[in-house]
C-alpha cells in the first residue's frame, strides 16, 4: 500500500472523472443509507397505525430512490472504468520505455518472465485497484462509517451491546488482511518463474530439440507448473475460510439485536421498526468490512520495477551510438562447386530471407559462406 501515492501521476490526467466518480459514490451512499430508515418509517407510523397512504407514499419513494441510485451507480461504474483503463494504458506505455531504458546489469537482474508478468499481470492488478477504490473501496468506508453512527442514533445502548462483537470482527480482518498479503506475493513469484521458464523454451526451442532436452524442460516446466498450483490452492483454502468466519459474526450480531432488541420492546424502549433498522445497519457496518479484506488481496504493486537502475548511469537512459554502425568489407571471396562459380553474397547486404525474416539458419549460412568456414565433399573446397 505505501506505493499508491506513485499512482497519482498517472490518475491526475482523469481527476476530473476520478472526481465525478467519487462525489456519485457519495450520493449513492447516502441513498443506500436511507432506505432503512424508510422502512421504519412503514413499520412504525403506517402499519402500526393503520395509515395505508403513508405506506403506499413511503414505498414509492422507495421506488424512486432505488431507480435513482441505479442511474447513479451506472454513472459511477462508466467512470470508474474510464480511470482504470486511462491509467492501465499509460501505466504499460511508461513500464514499456522504463524497461528499453535498463542497462545490461539491469537486464540480467529482471528475467523476461518478471518483465512480462510487470506489463501484464501487475499492471491489470492495478488497474483493478484503482477500479474497486473508486467503486467499492471508497464505498465500504463510507457505509460502514454511516452505519454506525445511525445505529447510535437509533439506540444507544444496543449499540454498545454489540460494540465488542464489532471490535472481534475488525481484529479478525486485519489479521485476514495481514495473513493475505504476503500470500499473494508468493503466488506472484512463482507465476514470474512459471513465465521465466516458458519463455526460455520458447526463445531457446532449437537449442532444446539440438541437444535433445525436452525431457529435462518438461520436468523443469512441470515443477513451477506444479509450485504455483499449490500455492494458489493453499490461498485459496486459506481465503475459503474467511466467508463463513465473517458470516458468522455477522449471525452473532443478528441473533444478539432481536434478543437484546426483542427485551427492550417488551419492555417499551424500542419500537419494532427500530429494531428492523439497527439490523439492517448492522448488515450494512459488517459487508463494507468484507470489502476491503477482498481490496487488500488486489494491493500488490510492480514494486520491481521502482527500484534504481545498475551500470549505466542509474536512471538515465542508454547512450545512443553516435556514428553508423560498422559494416564488414568485401574480400572478393568465392566458392566453386560442380563448374559453376557462385559469387559472394555482398558483405554489406543480408539475404532477403534473412532481412525480412530474421531466419537464423540464412543469416548463419551467409556467414559461412563468406568467411569460407562450411564443410564441402572434396573437391569442392572454397577459394580466394
Amino acid at each position: 500500500m505505501n506505493q499508491l501515492p506513485r499512482l497519482w501521476a498517472f490518475i491526475k490526467p482523469y481527476k476530473s472523472r476520478a472526481l465525478l466518480a467519487l462525489v456519485a459514490l457519495t450520493v449513492l451512499v447516502c441513498l443506500d443509507l436511507a432506505i432503512p430508515r424508510l422502512i421504519q418509517r412503514i413499520i412504525d407510523e403506517g402499519i402500526a397505525k393503520n395509515d395505508q397512504a403513508l405506506v403506499i407514499q413511503t414505498a414509492l419513494i422507495m421506488i424512486g430512490i432505488s431507480a435513482f441510485s441505479t442511474l447513479i451507480a451506472i454513472g459511477n461504474n462508466i467512470w470508474s472504468i474510464q480511470v482504470g483503463e486511462g491509467l492501465a494504458r499509460d501505466l504499460r506505455e511508461a513500464l514499456f520505455l522504463k524497461i528499453q531504458s535498463f542497462s545490461f546489469g539491469n537486464l540480467d537482474q529482471q528475467r523476461t518472465g518478471q518483465l512480462m508478468v510487470r506489463l501484464t499481470s501487475d499492471v491489470t492488478a492495478v488497474k483493478q485497484l484503482v477500479q474497486i477504490s473508486l467503486r467499492i473501496g471508497t464505498r465500504a468506508p463510507l457505509l460502514m462509517l454511516g452505519s454506525l453512527v445511525l445505529m447510535v442514533n437509533t439506540s444507544r445502548d444496543l449499540a454498545l451491546t454489540l460494540l465488542p462483537l464489532i471490535l472481534i470482527t475488525s481484529a479478525l480482518i486485519v489479521f485476514f488482511v495481514l495473513r493475505t498479503e504476503p500470500l499473494y506475493r508468493s503466488v506472484q513469484q512463482r507465476l514470474d518463474k512459471l513465465n521465466t521458464v516458458l519463455q526460455e523454451n520458447i526463445a531457446g526451442v532449437r537449442l532444446v530439440k539440438a541437444f535433445v532436452r525436452a525431457d529435462f524442460e518438461g520436468e523443469r516446466f512441470g515443477d513451477a507448473n506444479h509450485a504455483l498450483a499449490s500455492q494458489s490452492i493453499k490461498v485459496m483454502q486459506f481465503m475459503s475460510s474467511m466467508g463463513p468466519i465473517l458470516t458468522m459474526c455477522v449471525n452473532i450480531g443478528m441473533v444478539l439485536v432481536i434478543w437484546a432488541g426483542g427485551l427492550r420492546f417488551t419492555e417499551g424502549g424500542m419500537t419494532l421498526g427500530q429494531i428492523v433498522a439497527f439490523t439492517n445497519y448492522l448488515l450494512t457496518a459488517m459487508a463494507p468490512l468484507i470489502m476491503m479484506t477482498l481490496l487488500s488481496a488486489m494491493s500488490r504493486w510492480p514494486g520491481k520495477l521502482t527500484g534504481p537502475h545498475r551500470g549505466g548511469g542509474g536512471r538515465r537512459p542508454l547512450p545512443r551510438p553516435l556514428g553508423p554502425v560498422a559494416r564488414p568489407e568485401r574480400r572478393h571471396l568465392g566458392l566453386r562447386h560442380r563448374r559453376r562459380r557462385i559469387r559472394l553474397i555482398d558483405g554489406r547486404r543480408a539475404p532477403r530471407a534473412a532481412r525480412h525474416r530474421g531466419d537464423a539458419a540464412a543469416i548463419t549460412k551467409t556467414w559461412k559462406i563468406t568467411f569460407g568456414i562450411s564443410h564441402f565433399p572434396m573437391g569442392q573446397e572454397p577459394f580466394a
